[in-house]
This record gives C-alpha cells, structure tokens and sequence, in this order.
C-alpha cells in the first residue's frame, strides 16, 4: 500500500508539474487592429462580434485591441501603421494602397466587375485568391488574412443621380484609387478625402455626395441627415475590406492561431454579407418613407458605367502585379460563365 500510495503521489506530482509547464507555455498573440468604421455602423458591429469569435475559439490566447474610426491614424495610414509597428493589422481596405502598386485596386475592389459577394469571395476560397493577394502583400511586410465583404454601395448625394448625366460636375467624396479616374471620365469631380471626414464635408457643402458605404452603413454614419438622395440597389462598387498583419507577426503566431484568425474572417465574411443583404433591403423602405429619394438605374444607364469601368480596368492595370491579379480575377469570372 505504501508503495502504491507513493506511486500515486508521484504521478500526481508529475501531472501537476507538467500542467504548470503546459500553462506556462500556452500561447498568447496580442494584436492592435485599426478600422476606418465607428462602433455605431453595423460593420463596426460585425468587427466586434470578430473579436468575440476569435477570443472564444482561442480560449482567450488571442487577445485583440480594436481601435474604431480611424482613432490612431487616417484610415489610408492604416496599412502603413500596420507595417511598421505602430499598428499590428490593418482592418479597413486594399484600395487605400494603390499609390505604393495600382494592383491593391484589385486586392480591393474589382468596380463592376463581380455581381454580388458571393462570387467575389468565390475567387478568394476557391481561385487562387489568397496565393495572388499575399504575392501582393508580402511585399510590403504585410500578410493577407482574409475579406469581408458588405455587398454593393450606395452613393448619397445632395442632389439627383438618375444616370451618367447627372454626374456632370457632381463634387464627391471618393476613396482614392481606380473609382476616382472612372467618375473622371464620367464628368464628375471626385475629392479624395478620409472617410470620418464625409459627414463635415456634405454639412459644409464642400461636396455634392459621396462615395462611401453600402446604405446600412451610410445610415450608420448619419449621412441621410443630409443627402437626400440615394441609388439603391448600388451597382457602381463592392469593396472589400481585408484584414492584414504585419509580416514578422503573423509568422510568429502558431498554426492554430493562424488558423482561428483565417476561419474567423470566413465566418465574419458570411454573417456580414447576409446581414447586410437583410438589413439593405429593410432600410431601403424606411429611408423611402422619409423622404430619402431611391434612384434604380435603367439597365442602359449601367451599362454606360460598365463600359467605361471595363477600359479603366486595362488602363489601371500598369505593373506586373496589377496585370497578374487582374487577370486571375478576368479568368474566374469568364471560367464560371459571368463575362465573356
């Protein structure tokens, strides 16, 4: 009995050690993201939830300080801040970065090029979308770890956007990269500006409308107090923002960690895109009872910005990497029937 006692003892003491040990060593990845989107919006909302799927799935081991609008740097330093140390991942959009390579447009936003999210996050899961993306990123000590993507935007405007015509000499708010030489063309006079700077611009006049977010979240930032006048369903752009971590980072996070934070954003993607899909279509009836005026575009109206988007595609794409992911996209749209 003596023997047995100590020898249960022992292996006691053992699994108390190697418990102790196992503690000690369990892993731990604290990451500062930044997103351009206020706590308020519904993606701001989506953003939170994030966190709490990650911090669950980890068992606490990944611990993320979010900072919301844009609160440490513009929403276009975002990346930068990220790369160098400021930050740990950038939480808004691909787009921002064009001015460092043209080919973040298309780590971005494809302007008409994709239908509807799904297909847009088609290429990502089942193309060779994160391959490209990260051939992209890596670059720039930035890894690419997955999208969300709201689903098509809505201008808002002080004033009629029936069709092309109307964009004649219209002042707007617009994200900087290809939208800016579309609307160009299309005789509008786009200002580029950070995104928690639209409200003060549309009060002051500064801008006629502007280019921002879906119609939920273009509720959320309380532009509807002003603009008037919206179109809806949008067509013009699907912007995807991405969440992106500093290289030496992400490299250091073990696989499981590597692996929450991708399969969080996949479940972030979903919920988000189908959220937002329900909560367009019910907004879409309560702005119109308030006298927001909803402007559907005839289809010969769009085809009019499909066609100067198509041209702006070609001309934008000026590097290697620009070409490359261009293409990949063209290729998985014309393989699954949806452009010639």
């Amino acid at each position: 009995m003596k023997i047995l006692k100590k020898f249960s003892t022992a292996l006691l003491g053992t699994a108390l050690a190697a418990g102790v040990v196992a503690g000690a060593v369990a892993a731990e990845t604290k990451l500062r993201i930044q997103t351009h989107f206020s706590p308020e919006t519904l993606s701001g909302q989506m953003a939170a939830e994030f966190i709490k799927d990650v911090t669950a799935m980890s068992n606490g081991e990944i611990k993320i300080e979010m900072f919301y609008s844009g609160s440490v740097v513009k929403a276009a330093e975002t990346f930068d801040a990220a790369a160098t140390g400021i930050l740990d991942c950038d939480m808004t959009g691909g787009a921002y970065q064009t001015g460092k390579n043209p080919a973040f447009q298309f780590a971005g936003d494809l302007n008409g090029g994709y239908a509807n999210p799904y297909q847009q996050m088609a290429w990502l899961l089942h193309a060779d979308g994160y391959t490209q993306l990260n051939k992209l990123y890596n670059k720039h000590n930035m890894e690419f770890v997955g999208w969300w993507i709201p689903g098509p935007e809505s201008l808002v405007s002080t004033k009629p956007i029936r069709g092309v015509d109307d964009f004649k000499n219209w002042k707007f708010r617009s994200p900087p990269g290809m939208i800016t030489n579309i609307f160009k063309n299309l005789g509008a006079s786009p200002i580029v500006m950070d995104f928690n700077e639209i409200f003060t611009a549309l009060e002051t006049g500064i801008i006629d409308g502007a280019d921002a977010a879906n119609l939920t979240n273009n509720i959320g930032l309380g532009l509807y107090d002003i603009a008037k006048h919206t179109n809806y369903p949008g067509f013009h752009s699907m912007p995807a923002d991405h969440l992106a971590c500093r290289k030496d980072i992400y490299d250091a996070m073990p696989a499981h960690h590597k692996a929450i934070l991708k399969v969080g954003m996949q479940a972030l993607a979903l919920k988000n895109t189908s959220i937002n899909e329900v909560k367009n279509a019910e907004n879409s009836v309560k702005m119109a009872e308030k006298g927001v005026k909803m402007y559907e575009w005839a289809p010969e109206e769009s085809a009019k910005y499909r066609t100067a988007v198509q041209s702006a595609w070609t001309d934008y794409a000026t590097t290697p990497e620009a070409k490359e992911l261009l293409n990949s996209h063209l290729n998985f749209l014309r393989g699954i029937g949806a452009m010639k």
